[in-house]
């Protein structure tokens, strides 16, 4: 990146998406590296706490709502969103979590095509 740009990491909690940034805090939120500004301040929501609710909930309702209305149908019509099945009749259906932990495990598509 070029000196003067800025990362923002607001997955740092998580492990960040960065390999220069660590976590910072509210008191002291920014670090430069090689020019780079990073702010890396974990749990960011946090700060906002009444407006982070009201924009999860308004991203993530709508799936929510198709769930309740179609159950695993949903998942069968959007690929995207069965990229959030996890497990599925006691099956791991998320292979990177497979890997880390050394479990054998399908993809979505291929548990959801027995379903």
């Amino acid at each position: 990146m070029k000196p003067g740009s800025v990362i923002v990491d607001v997955a740092v909690d998580q492990g960040g998406c960065v390999e220069t940034i660590k976590a910072t805090t509210h008191d002291n939120p920014t670090y430069v590296v090689d020019g780079v500004v990073h702010y890396g301040v974990a749990n960011m929501p946090g700060a906002v706490p009444r407006t982070s609710t009201f924009a999860l909930v308004n991203q993530t309702l709508p799936y929510a709502m198709r769930l309740a209305k179609d159950g695993i149908n949903a998942l069968k019509a959007d690929p995207a969103l069965a990229l959030g099945l996890n497990t599925m009749g006691g099956t791991l259906t998320c292979p990177a979590v497979g890997e880390a932990f050394n479990l054998d495990s399908v993809t979505p598509e291929e548990a959801l095509a027995k379903a």
